[in-house]
């Protein structure tokens, strides 16, 4: 896979949460942390995404965001 993007943390689907419209993705990247992001239902079937499947978590830095609890 060649992009452009310059932040790509591998890790693996640790667990996906579908509604009636998206999905959360949530991806451990190692060391305690994971990294959760929401695509569409379709592009989770497109990618094949499943619990356990080595996926990318990329990032635009353009386009982080950022929450606090």
């Amino acid at each position: 896979m060649k992009i452009s993007a310059r932040n790509q943390l591998k890790g693996k689907v640790v667990s996906i949460e579908t509604d009636s419209v998206n999905t959360i993705v949530h991806i451990d990247i190692g060391g305690g942390n994971v990294i959760s992001s929401t695509i569409s239902i379709a592009a989770v079937k497109e990618l094949g995404l499943e619990v356990g499947k080595e996926a990318y978590a990329i990032i635009k830095a353009t386009s982080v965001m950022v929450g606090v609890e």
